[in-house]
């Protein structure tokens, strides 16, 4: 049984007193007592009032990025103590838009999610296509390549502490949203990855989200798919009504 997680990722919104008022609306909705793990991403001068809004409510936080090094001459990098210190217990490596903007690469998110694993903290690990490679059929090459690159020399004991991601870049703050049965097939391919790679077990232990224009429209459709444990929502968590309606749709099909 994989209960579903639903993941709010803030982005580059809200400062500290927006951030605890938001926590505050999720939890008089009670958001994390609607039956799936409930995960928001603030940014990283508004975690320590994340922290301590959440409280004991079993809302946990994560880290929008980490850097691989505990401390050095690294401007601008945070490090996992530092995710720890300031309360996450997970944290998103390898988004697109880390990919697209800032340099990502395969070799940095494998380096990443080492460091967070030594840590201590739990990644969520985002892969996904462009538009160009839908359109040009190359959706699983290019999928599996970060799923290699990504995992390389990674165990698989300690695939239980890691979460998979599969975002579309095309659907990412687009409005578009994969279908039910694309998002089915990529989902199934990579827990298929999961099983060759890593054995029948590990596969079938580790969560799979979507994200990619998650709303409330579409969360039920989506979470009731065998492979999709759970969504990365980007937009709809920053509303509290709109991210509760989608936790609460997606407890409805846990699988």
């Amino acid at each position: 049984m994989r209960k579903k997680l639903i993941a709010g990722n803030w982005k580059l919104f809200n400062n500290a007193y927006e951030t605890e008022s938001l926590i505050n609306k999720l939890i008089d909705l009670r958001a994390a007592e609607m039956g799936a793990d409930v995960v928001v991403a603030p940014p990283f001068t508004s975690l320590h009032a994340a922290h301590r809004a959440a409280g004991r409510s079993g809302i946990e936080l994560a880290g929008q990025d980490v850097f691989w090094e505990e401390k050095g001459a690294f401007t601008g990098e945070i490090a996992p103590g530092m995710l720890l210190d300031a309360g996450c217990k997970w944290v998103i490596i390898g988004h697109s838009e880390r990919r697209q903007y800032f340099g990502e690469t395969d070799e940095t998110v494998n380096r990443k999610i080492n460091a967070a694993l030594k840590a201590g903290l739990k990644p969520i690990v985002c892969v996904g296509e462009t538009l160009r490679e839908r359109e040009s059929d190359q959706t699983t090459a290019v999928i599996g390549k970060q799923l290699e690159g990504g995992f390389a020399g990674i165990a698989a004991g300690m695939f239980e502490k890691i979460t998979v991601a599969y975002e579309p870049v095309w659907a990412i703050g687009t409005g578009k949203t994969a279908t039910g049965r694309q998002a089915q097939e990529v989902h199934a391919f990579i827990r298929g990855w999961l099983g060759k790679k890593h054995g029948g077990a590990t596969a079938q232990i580790v969560r799979i989200l979507y994200g990619g224009s998650v709303k409330s429209s579409n969360a039920a459709e989506l979470m009731a798919l065998p492979d999709i444990d759970g969504a990365l929502v980007g937009g709809a968590s920053l509303i509290a009504d709109d991210f509760s309606a989608i936790i609460r749709l997606s407890a409805k099909t846990g699988k």
